[in-house]
């Protein structure tokens, strides 16, 4: 949540300050200065290039930001590292009571620290004890082993630093908290602050030198470019499959009353269907091989690329068609210079979400036994906690997905160079 509002007022901040810097400068004479009407019209609008430098930055910077990390100056509160004390009060069998000292030495988890000196100060029964903890987490203190007597009935823990506590209760000292067990142990939690443990979240330089190892000496017997190589062609052939089949079915249940009749309860029967659940029947039916992989991301393509094709064909204008067979065009003639021209940009955009969502599930296809590929190393590093390969490989899917849509976008402009002009 904190997140959230922090990336909310960067937007509202960048913005409002982007409008001011506009504002400031002499009016520029260009076409879009001269249109009458912008709002509403796609033509006027187009990527803000200040607002995706400064949303990248800003992304990044909270990153960094709660990990600690050296891209970016300013830190959120991080977990409380180094050394700190409290006293603790407690009664013998006797009913009398004693202070002695819990000396705390908290630590970066993976480093080799020794358990903090223990003063030497006579106590009556109660003594100093040592404790070493690593941050983020919480350990415990025994005193009722450690005391004189303590293992003796009538012995209790009655205060830390001068606040009363009984078991199940927590009170609060300099730099954490301290909770009693229902066994009189007493749980010391460290403040964590804000950061996240890197376990959770590592720092982006962790995952950028995650990235140069694994480009250099491979994960699991395979080059980082093997396991990419191998995700990419998994969904290029289930999406060209899927592009064969269901772009014709399209255009057949957008041209003809029969087809669209025949098909239409299947299609708009297995478009909700997510890829995910037929996994198991796709191991039921095709085994956990390579086979199965390529059928899944085919069957999450085929049902978006028929709508876009079958959309494509309803969206032509009717008076484009009586115009052709005015002049004599036949229906193939219609076909092929009316219909197809027209329905290519809604193709396009089937095409794009459709790659998307076989990017999407490619994770969930290489599930299912596969020895390479983005998302094995995904589920593999994620069985042993290897948070920063979960996300290279997330980010790497995520650039080439965006690099693919980008092509794509680029191929659209170059063969349907008549989009949007009517």
């Amino acid at each position: 949540m904190i997140v959230f509002f922090l990336y909310l007022t960067i937007f509202a901040l960048a913005y409002l300050a982007y409008r001011f810097w506009e504002r400031s400068r002499h009016h520029i004479h260009d076409f879009d200065s001269l249109k009458t009407v912008t709002f509403g019209d796609e033509s006027a609008v187009s990527p803000n290039r200040f607002a995706s430098v400064v949303s990248i930055i800003a992304l990044f910077g909270i990153w960094g930001a709660f990990t600690g990390s050296i891209i970016t100056p300013l830190h959120v509160p991080g977990p409380f590292v180094g050394d700190t004390s409290f006293t603790y009060t407690a009664r013998n069998a006797a009913g009398e009571t004693d202070d002695a000292v819990a000396h705390l030495r908290v630590y970066r988890v993976g480093e080799d620290v020794a358990l903090p000196e223990v003063s030497d100060k006579p106590h009556s029964f109660a003594v100093d004890d040592a404790v070493k903890i690593g941050a983020w987490r919480s350990s415990l203190s025994r005193p009722n082993e450690n005391d004189i007597g303590g293992k003796e009935d009538g012995y209790s823990l009655i205060a830390i630093d001068g606040q009363p506590i009984a078991p199940g209760e927590t009170v609060r000292f300099s730099d954490g908290d301290v909770t009693m067990t229902s066994k009189g142990s007493l749980s010391i939690k460290p403040d964590k602050g804000w950061q996240m443990e890197p376990i959770w979240l590592p720092a982006p330089e962790a995952v950028l030198s995650r990235l140069g190892e694994i480009a250099s000496q491979g994960y699991k017997n395979f080059s980082l470019w093997e396991h990419l190589g191998s995700s990419l062609g998994r969904v290029l052939v289930g999406f060209v499959i899927g592009s064969i089949i269901g772009i014709p079915l399209g255009y057949a249940m957008g041209l003809s009353n029969w087809f669209r009749g025949w098909f239409d309860p299947i299609v708009e029967f297995m478009r909700p269907v997510p890829p995910l659940a037929l996994i198991p029947l796709i191991i039921i039916w095709f085994g956990i091989g390579e086979e199965g992989k390529i059928i899944l991301l085919f069957l999450a393509a085929l049902w978006i690329m028929t709508i876009a094709a079958r959309a494509g064909v309803s969206g032509v204008r009717i008076s484009k068609v009586h115009a052709a067979y005015s002049l004599g065009a036949s229906k193939w003639q219609i076909l092929r210079h009316v219909i197809v021209p027209n329905s290519l940009p809604e193709i396009f955009t089937g095409a794009r979400v459709a790659m998307g969502v076989c990017w999407g599930t490619v994770v969930a296809a290489e599930l299912v036994a596969a020895d390479r590929g983005a998302g094995m190393m995904i589920v593999n590093a994620s069985k042993f906690q290897l948070t920063d390969i979960v996300i290279l490989g997330i980010i790497l899917i995520g650039i080439i997905g965006y690099g693919i849509d980008i092509l794509m976008r680029m191929a659209e402009n170059w063969l349907v160079p008549w989009k949007g002009r009517g």
